[in-house]
């Protein structure tokens, strides 16, 4: 049996910050089942690195909960090069909407992270309790110290001034809208953008960074926002959740797997002069599963569907 709701949502003045986002704009989709009031301001309206703006904002919208969804997200390549931006970009997101919250009496917050939050030798699976328990991978330690300050600001509030404000961590994610930029794009997305063009310039061969060794597990972004409104309605706790799938596989049979589906039939080539980055993140769901939450979406159906999006708007995605 799944937890009690001790949080509904119906009802309630909802904003999803980073509502255009991969996550944010799945939750949008998930929370229109919840009879909710959807609160949405993109950055011409509020810039959420700007105190000043946040603050001023949040007073006028009056959320009564909050899903925490934006961020400067982006792959291996994007985060080694601006590591700056990665770190306080984030740092600020995560810092503003935390106190504004805590300033305006929202009642409930939701923090969302990443699971590169994880130390590089972490135990597989990856527990909650691991966290700050050795150094991190390297490539992307600056949004990973930014994610990790996020989760420390909720239970610190918590702590301090009783809010409930609480963390998820998913896994890696993909779905409709993700970023198929080569330059800055996360494995999955990348890979079915090589693969399909591939296909049609007729290309005898694609290459993949790194030896194709490291496991990587991946969750549907609407699996992502079932279970984060899930969270939202049925805990409260300071220790974050995972998020995850509870399965991984090889970047390389990940490649496979999107040439299948995408009806790519040439070689797959590895480049190990390219970073791996972490050899293996699969992260344990057992918290989550014992709450009463499982995922819906295999991978190769998501993977399907992704590709059908992409299909349709790659004029925009390009």
């Amino acid at each position: 049996m799944p937890a009690k709701i001790i949080f509904p949502l119906k009802g309630k003045r909802v904003w999803v910050a980073g509502h255009r986002g991969l996550v944010g704009s799945a939750l949008v989709r998930r929370l229109r089942r919840e009879e909710c009031d959807i609160l949405v301001a993109d950055r011409t309206v509020v810039d959420l690195t700007q105190s000043t703006q946040v603050e001023r904002w949040m007073a006028e919208a009056r959320p009564d909960a909050i899903f925490m969804a934006a961020a400067k997200v982006g792959g291996i390549l994007a985060n080694d090069t601006y590591a700056a931006d990665f770190l306080y970009q984030n740092l600020m997101i995560a810092a503003n909407v935390t106190e504004a919250a805590h300033r305006q009496g929202v009642h409930k917050l939701l923090f969302l992270g990443s699971s590169c939050i994880y130390p590089k030798a972490a135990p597989q699976p990856i527990r909650e309790d691991a966290l700050l328990t050795g150094p991190l991978e390297p490539t992307n330690e600056w949004y990973a110290v930014a994610k990790i300050a996020g989760i420390k600001l909720a239970q610190a509030y918590r702590k301090q001034h009783g809010h409930d404000f609480i963390s998820a961590m998913p896994t890696n994610l993909y779905g409709p809208g993700d970023n198929f930029d080569l330059r800055s794009s996360h494995v999955l997305p990348a890979l079915i953008r090589k693969a399909h063009e591939a296909k049609v310039s007729g290309a005898k061969e694609i290459t993949l960074w790194g030896t194709g060794l490291p496991r990587r597990e991946f969750l549907h972004a609407d699996d992502c926002a079932d279970a984060c409104i899930f969270l939202m309605e049925r805990y409260s706790d300071g220790e974050h959740v995972n998020v995850g799938s509870g399965k991984d596989l090889s970047v390389l049979d990940l490649a496979h797997l999107v040439c299948e589906v995408v009806g790519y039939k040439g070689r797959i080539r590895t480049d190990p002069s390219k970073p791996d980055g972490t050899p293996r993140k699969l992260m344990s769901g057992q918290k989550l599963s014992e709450l009463g939450w499982k995922p819906a979406i295999g991978l190769s159906d998501g993977i399907a569907s992704v590709y059908e999006w992409y299909l349709k708007n790659s004029a925009d995605v390009m």
